[in-house]
């Protein structure tokens, strides 16, 4: 599947982006993803234990679908748009991983197994159905429906990988995450030294970083007892979603200060 345009990691241009639904993968790109998915596991954590867990699923649920409606009626990429359907992903991303294994008593590693056979299954039908996985050809609702898809994928199966190296294997929260960022390197180093395909490399990357951010949220926010810092799901949250919404309305300047040449 390395198929497609191998410069992935290329730089933004106000027209490569202009014709994307997507952004173009850089510095601030990965900064922000890995923002999102700590946040949405702070999020996630928090309005479970806020309110009943049910009322929290479906809101979840209600704010990804509102987020995608926005996000899909746009037919082009917007930053704040695009990130806050990414966020809304991991909330729910999380919750979803969470409802299978704490509502259904399915095991991380089951989990982890099926998630991942879910992925494989969307990247299957997407490459059979339009020919590419690389995120440069995101210019049509259909394949931008495949991207979402696989996104919500990657964002399950990263937390469940997470809690199963975290909590079936006792490696701890920040074992866990310095663990993941240490195999972040593989993608980075098979594609720049070792040959590795820019989309292999991409999505491979784009997986670890959900369980990389959701580990470090989780040291951060959960008690002593469990391996963490004590600092609180909420207050974690609150200060992951500000600093998101920082750096989202610096692209948003950058973009505005490109349009006018």
């Amino acid at each position: 599947m390395t198929t497609g345009e191998p410069t992935a990691l290329r730089p933004t241009t106000p027209t490569s982006e202009a014709l994307s639904r997507v952004p173009e993968v850089t510095a601030i790109f990965w900064a922000t993803k890995a923002l999102t998915t700590a946040m949405g596991e702070s999020s996630s954590d928090y309005l479970v234990r806020a309110m009943p867990p049910e009322v929290a699923v479906l809101l979840g649920a209600a704010g990804l679908a509102v987020a995608l409606v926005i996000q899909l009626r746009s037919g082009r990429y917007v930053p704040w748009r695009y990130w806050f359907a990414v966020s809304m992903v991991g909330v729910f991303g999380t919750m979803a991983a969470d409802v299978v294994h704490v509502g259904l008593g399915v095991p991380y590693a089951v989990s982890t197994v099926a998630f991942a056979v879910g992925l494989a299954a969307v990247f299957v039908l997407w490459h059979r159905t339009e020919g590419t996985l690389s995120i440069h050809s995101i210019r049509s609702t259909r394949r931008e429906l495949f991207y979402w898809a696989t996104v919500m994928a990657t964002f399950a199966l990263g937390t469940a990988t997470g809690d199963l190296a975290a909590v079936t294997l006792h490696l701890g929260y920040l074992a866990a995450g310095l663990l993941f960022s240490a195999v972040l390197l593989v993608p980075a180093i098979g594609y720049r030294w070792c040959g590795l395909g820019a989309i292999t490399a991409f999505w491979f990357a784009y997986v670890l970083t959900r369980p990389v951010g959701a580990s470090f949220a989780d040291w951060f926010g959960v008690s002593r007892e469990r391996g963490g810092l004590a600092l609180g799901s909420g207050p974690v949250a609150l200060v992951l979603t500000l600093a998101i919404v920082a750096l989202v309305a610096r692209m948003s300047a950058t973009r505005r200060a490109a349009a006018r040449g």
